[in-house]
């Protein structure tokens, strides 16, 4: 393609190499594969559950290993989702011809306005607006002064704001956003050995300085409730990861200056984020699964049985690969190591391995020598999400993936019925090693597979586009790393995907 001086000075303010955008616009011509699937992970194929005695065990290691003030410890949280498609009924209500609530949603969510944790806020808002209470102006009729109050930026500006800044959980000494319980959550599992408890969130531009004041306001009373001491990091998506946007014919799509369009690339530009983080293990955890402190106990008790497992397991393959090093290893070690990569950390050598000798054990350094993540999985029970899978990968070996159905040919029967079969989901609970057995901190691009990625269709000013996905942050871009799925409780995942979401029983 012809670029233009101005499409030039874009790309490098962004810092995206030619060759990189080019790579973009041919993928959008080829396309990408799905993937080829051994199977979905089940209980007994894939998926651990540690019996009680283990369990116990998992946990003592890894508060055996936080008590070494030495080993860093941090809490990654994406937080830049905006809230608005939490209220996507309520903005429809207040578009609507109508003006009482009329569905199902719109109802219950004035029914139980009283038990929403913002209630007194949108109370303050409507009399400030209105001159009256919430109550009042429902008694009237005016639900859409009261829907608008909640959602406008004369109001709480709830429709505006990130899911991380809104109330969700109230509590006798006020309400809770989830940034605060994600700060609190830290404190029950991921305290170093001196008390630090280090907390990431991504943000985007906009409202990272609102997450700042509101960390700045609220960090110290934490840290005096729990002990602790809080070092708050935040991050945005980098510019480089930025897709271009193409037109049906494959071509760049441009805005009416004229100007190339580049889209976010998705949660998978957020591997740049995490590479930068110095940390030896990162607890992975999106911004809305939080829940009220009576509910944080089991929670804390199967992030640190994840974390534990990492712990052990990481260390078992930093033996072998010392071991590996020294050159002073057995037949019978090289046969204990293939064990341990096929039992423990599920990758299957691919059909007719047969190497032996220097050949095997060079294999098995590769093998063991790159990050490694434990992920949580709860029972299927309808939610979107991805899923546990046994997929090949591009060295002919099959190892446990996270994958979205986009990957999979629901063409073909039987991947569909692999599909269906899937008895877990993911909940993005994932505790993950950064760090080799020299100490030295992996680089995570390197592990990504760029044959995942996706794409969608969308439009600008009217006009439809095609836009690049990134491999998404825990599909995709972290293919090449050991993966371990357990089974978790379902009563760990509670995300607030719509407004109503928060009068569960599970934010009460």
């Amino acid at each position: 393609m012809n670029l233009t001086t101005a499409d030039k000075a874009l790309l490098q303010k962004k810092g995206i190499s030619e060759e990189k955008l080019a790579a973009q616009l041919a993928a959008f011509a080829k396309g990408f594969p799905y993937l080829e699937l051994d199977g979905a992970a089940s209980v007994g194929k894939g998926i651990l559950v540690p019996r009680k005695e283990e369990e116990t065990a998992f946990i003592a290691a890894w508060d055996e290993y936080t008590a070494d003030a030495q080993h860093q410890v941090v809490k990654f949280v994406p937080a830049s989702g905006a809230a608005s498609r939490m209220f996507k009924d309520i903005f429809a209500f207040v578009d609507a011809p109508y003006d009482e609530p009329k569905t199902d949603f719109e109802k219950k969510y004035f029914e139980r306005i009283d038990d929403a944790a913002f209630f007194e806020d949108l109370n303050a808002a409507c009399q400030q607006l209105h001159g009256k209470g919430v109550h009042a102006l429902l008694g009237e009729g005016k639900y859409k002064a009261v829907a608008a109050a909640m959602l406008g930026k004369d109001g709480l500006n709830y429709g505006g704001l990130p899911k991380g800044l809104l109330k969700f959980h109230r509590y006798e000494d006020g309400a809770r956003t989830p940034l605060e319980e994600h700060l609190v959550e830290g404190a029950g599992y991921g305290k170093s050995g001196n008390g630090t408890v280090r907390v990431h969130f991504t943000v985007s531009p906009e409202h990272r300085p609102l997450f700042e004041a509101l960390v700045q306001e609220k960090a110290a009373q934490y840290e005096q409730q729990f002990g602790v001491k809080y070092e708050v990091s935040f991050s945005e998506q980098k510019p480089s990861t930025d897709t271009v946007a193409a037109n049906a014919d494959n071509t760049p799509f441009r805005n009416a200056d004229g100007s190339l369009l580049f889209r976010p690339g998705g949660h998978g530009a957020l591997i740049e984020n995490l590479n930068d983080i110095d940390a030896d293990v990162v607890f992975v955890k999106n911004i809305d699964n939080v829940v009220p402190d009576r509910l944080k106990e089991e929670t804390f008790i199967n992030k640190k049985l994840l974390a534990g497992i990492l712990v052990e397991l990481q260390a078992q393959a930093f033996g072998y690969l010392r071991k590996l090093d020294s050159g002073d290893y057995t037949k019978a070690d090289l046969i204990e190591m293939q064990q341990f990569l096929l039992k423990k950390l599920c990758c299957k050598a691919p059909e007719g391995f047969e190497a032996e000798g220097d050949a095997l054990a060079k294999y098995l350094h590769s093998k063991f020598n790159r990050p490694i993540r434990v992920c949580g999985m709860v029972r299927n029970v309808g939610e979107p999400g991805g899923g546990p899978f046994l997929a090949y990968n591009p060295d002919g070996t099959v190892s446990l993936q996270i994958l979205e159905s986009s990957q999979i040919d629901m063409s073909d029967p039987e991947k569909k019925a692999m599909f269906e079969k899937g008895t877990h989901f993911n909940p993005v609970d994932l505790v993950c090693g950064l760090k080799d057995y020299k100490g030295n901190r992996f680089n995570l691009p390197q592990y990504v597979d760029p044959a995942t990625g996706f794409i969608s269709h969308k439009s600008k000013d009217g006009k439809e586009l095609k836009a690049l996905e990134l491999p998404g942050l825990w599909n995709g871009a972290m293919s090449d790393w050991n993966t371990i799925f357990v089974q978790v409780p379902l009563s760990t995942f509670n995300p607030v995907k719509t407004v109503n979401d928060l009068y569960r029983e599970q934010h009460q």
